[in-house]
């Protein structure tokens, strides 16, 4: 990185901090003034796209941020601002060739769009047809990777010096997430390959589709022009009740099967995003930002989602440690208890009342609050079902959420009992089942060896009470669970043999 960006980074983050704006953003003190949230978000802004994108995840994490940071940082979605298209002549020039222009008979200099990476353009093509041509930003490539690597390098400096921070935020894998999606946004042949994958998932969808890919390059992309208006935009009286409630209905539906049948969704689906005319298909754009989830995650999520349909505070409080991991002062009876409190609120509402995203990203304060490190995924998950509630109620307010998941429930789970069925699952079912075989009496070897050698230690203590000093378990109570352990051991072997 440049002196002089190091230099710049350092004057707008200073000067947040010299005028007491750091204070705002994680304790939301008001003595700090009103303009305070909004020069963040302008500070953000002006450092430029990587910066941005930490600004969009801040905005879901109230764990770390006050509300009315959140609330502003919100806007770093739409509110960027636009360069003439000029600027971006040398870029598609790069990419290619010195005859770019012969392969467009008009472009609109009027941006469609601006984001922090790039600009689209609406264009009509050689010999016919209309298309959006999305540029790159120059120079953004160098300056993100140069951001990235800065960053790096601060993260492992905050590690070291807030390690009780750390072991409930974990700044390494927060920043890792950032650095994927963008990434990706960072070539634009890995956004025509999402949007590829996108159009086959909803080929078969009634009032949903996808643009086509007409030719990408990694700075430079045109696909099909989507009809319509955003979704924020449009007047609801021009569609149909059947029109505005089934694409409220499967949009909702397209994202849970991302979440727990493709493990493959949209990470932005906030309004801009979603394209809406009277009597089309509405069009999911911006393919840049996608999420992806392993199997564990996506059915500890729907375990989730079914403990909040099912009003089961407990249940939620079980299934969301599985997400992560608790701090040694961790207070999970707490926690369990906030879920009791706050899982009865959220269970019946309907769009109207209930921000799940917001939700989401609640429980993920109260966790992170009581000691509990929770995956960087669920910031990602958070920040799209957040956007696609708010997306979905321009359209559909009266839609209950918990209903459509319940609709859904049945082929998900069909799915993953499918899934569970297959000849990989059973093939890693019986390895499992064969490692534990080999390791099990080694297991019990090396118990045996430490008991004889008088090596057994067994740590005991109360989460939360650093004043408890470990003890040593020894004697009667250690013999009594080396024999249980032997003996559950060798019937488990015996069972196994037979």
């Amino acid at each position: 990185m440049s002196a002089r960006r190091l230099l710049t980074v350092a004057r707008e983050l200073g000067g947040l901090a010299g005028g007491g704006a750091l204070r705002t953003v994680t304790r939301g003190d008001p003595a700090d003034g009103r303009d305070t949230p909004r020069a963040v978000r302008l500070a953000l802004e002006r450092l430029g796209p990587f910066y941005v994108k930490v600004g969009q995840m801040l905005s879901t994490r109230p764990d770390i941020v006050s509300q009315e940071i959140m609330a502003e940082l919100a806007k770093l979605h739409d509110h960027v601002s636009a360069a003439p298209f000029p600027a971006f002549e040398p870029v598609l020039a790069a990419e290619l060739g010195p005859g770019w222009r012969d392969r467009f008979d008009r472009i609109d200099p009027r941006p469609l769009g601006s984001a922090s990476l790039a600009q689209t353009y609406r264009v009509t093509l050689r010999g016919g047809g209309d298309g959006v041509l999305k540029v790159q930003r120059p120079d953004i490539r160098s300056l993100v990777l140069a951001d990235m690597a800065m960053m790096r390098r601060t993260a492992r400096v905050l590690v070291r010096a807030f390690p009780a921070f750390n072991a409930v935020i974990d700044i390494e894998s927060a920043l890792g997430i950032i650095f994927d999606a963008m990434g990706a946004e960072l070539d634009f042949t890995a956004e025509a390959a999402n949007m590829e994958r996108a159009r086959d998932l909803v080929a078969d969808s009634e009032h949903l589709a996808v643009p086509g890919v007409v030719w990408a390059t990694p700075r430079a992309m045109v696909q099909t022009l989507a009809p319509g208006r955003s979704i924020r935009e449009v007047d609801r009286r021009s569609l149909t009740e059947e029109q505005r409630v089934g694409i409220g209905r499967e949009l909702l539906a397209f994202m849970y099967r991302g979440y727990f049948v493709d493990r493959f969704f949209h990470a932005d689906p906030h309004p801009g995003n979603i394209l809406v005319a009277p009597g089309e298909r509405a069009h999911l754009i911006d393919w840049g930002m996608v999420g992806r989830v392993d199997r564990r995650m996506s059915m500890t999520l729907m375990t989730i989602l079914l403990s909040l349909a099912h009003n089961d505070g407990p249940g939620l409080a079980r299934a969301w440690l599985e997400l992560g991991k608790a701090a040694p002062w961790a207070d999970i009876t707490g926690f369990a208890g906030d879920m009791a409190i706050l899982v009865p609120k959220v269970a019946t509402a309907s769009l109207e009342q209930l921000d799940f995203g917001v939700t989401l990203t609640s429980v993920l304060k109260y966790s992170t609050r009581r000691g509990i490190q929770t995956s960087p995924v669920v910031s990602l998950l958070g920040k799209s079902f957040a956007n696609i509630e708010g997306s979905v109620r321009y359209l559909a307010p009266e839609l209950a959420l918990t209903e459509v998941f319940e609709d859904e429930l049945r082929g998900i789970l069909f799915h993953l009992a499918s899934e569970s069925l297959s000849e990989i699952q059973a093939a890693r079912t019986a390895m499992d089942l064969l490692i534990g075989n080999t390791l099990a009496p080694e297991q019990f070897r090396g118990l045996a060896r430490d008991m004889a050698n008088r090596e057994l230690t067994v740590r005991l203590g109360l989460l939360g009470d650093k004043r408890r000093r470990p003890s040593v378990m020894s004697g009667r109570g250690a013999q009594a669970a080396l024999i249980a352990a032997g003996v559950l051991l060798w019937r488990s072997r015996t069972r196994h043999e037979r």
